[in-house]
């Protein structure tokens, strides 16, 4: 049971790497410049500024930010489930 635990722990944080290249993608086509050397140091710093450019213009933050916060807590929970199984 908790293999399954772990999938879809996986799962969850594939989707968050997902989530993460494409508010790199949308700093990119607005020329915010990306250090790709860096980009797992700086990916925090990124979602911080995707944050910020959606809330100006929108109001409120872009779906991204929000597919990203989710699926991290979603992993999260799902690794702590499948650890109290073990």
């Amino acid at each position: 049971m908790s293999n399954v635990f772990f999938v879809v722990a996986i799962v969850c944080a594939m989707w968050g790497i997902v989530s993460s290249f494409m508010i790199v993608s949308f700093l990119s086509k607005r020329g915010y410049d990306i250090n790709w050397l860096f980009l797992r140091i700086m990916i925090l710093k990124y979602i911080h500024e995707y944050h910020g450019i959606t809330t100006k213009e929108n109001g409120k933050p872009g779906p991204w930010f929000y597919s990203y916060i989710t699926s991290m807590i979603l992993a999260l929970i799902f690794v702590a489930a499948g650890m109290a199984l073990t």
